[in-house]
């Protein structure tokens, strides 16, 4: 089966998430679907198609070292871990009630190689080249800080190792930016400033090599590799 279609038959199982901010980051209830179609202007496929091109950095069979930053409540990771049980996986949220239900997730799937611990994006609680992977869903759009963000997951990725995810981009749809602006950041769910689809490419190849960014509307999603040497 093709890393495609594993993470495709891993989504299958979303459809039951009951919670508000599951049901819209999944674009899997009621709810979240009219949450998808008015800010983001997705339906369900184009939710599936960026989180397929965010998630498809994870190689077929990935048995190292992963970092998974913020985990979030979990929901959109945790059903593809159960696809890389050789896998050891550190998930980090600053939120003690996030990663508790994400806890939750993995404990429900039955997951013992995934592993949580609260810390901060901009302040990481480990070693340098600790990581082969680094995922961050979602993640940088909402950073206070992002240039500790990035200079943190840089750090802490191997030489060789991929960093790979999406997050929100301004540019590529107006009705996103104008909720982005009026709404989500006064309320503080998002912070700026924010990339554009152009200068996230620019900055992570200007870090890594063999850089890749792709847009679904308002989401971009990435994927790169830290030269051997620790840098390009």
């Amino acid at each position: 089966m093709s890393r495609h279609d594993e993470i495709k038959n891993a989504y299958k199982s979303l459809g039951g998430e009951a919670t508000f901010y599951d049901g819209m980051i999944t674009c899997s209830t009621l709810p979240g679907k009219a949450v998808c179609k008015l800010v983001w202007n997705m339906n369900k496929r184009k939710n599936d198609r960026y989180l397929e091109l965010a998630l498809s950095g994870i190689p077929q069979g990935f048995g190292g070292r992963m970092l998974e930053v913020p985990v979030g409540t979990g929901v959109l990771s945790m059903p593809v871990y159960e696809t890389l049980p050789d896998a050891d996986i550190t998930c980090v949220d600053y939120s003690p009630e996030m990663m508790e239900r994400a806890r939750r997730q993995a404990e429900k799937r039955g997951l013992k190689n995934v592993h949580f611990q609260q810390g901060d994006v901009g302040k990481l609680p480990f070693p340098d080249e600790s990581f082969d992977l680094v995922l961050s869903l979602n993640g940088f759009h909402a950073f206070p800080d992002k240039e500790a963000a990035y200079r943190e997951v840089f750090r802490v990725l191997k030489p060789g190792g991929i960093f790979c995810g999406c997050f929100y981009v301004r540019g590529e749809h107006k009705r996103t930016d104008w909720f982005v602006e009026k709404i989500y950041t006064p309320k503080g769910y998002f912070t700026p400033p924010y990339e554009t689809a152009g200068s996230l490419e620019m900055r992570l190849k200007s870090m890594y090599r063999k850089a890749q960014v792709k847009t679904v509307e308002g989401m971009a999603a990435f994927r790169c590799r830290k030269g051997s040497s620790g840098g390009k």
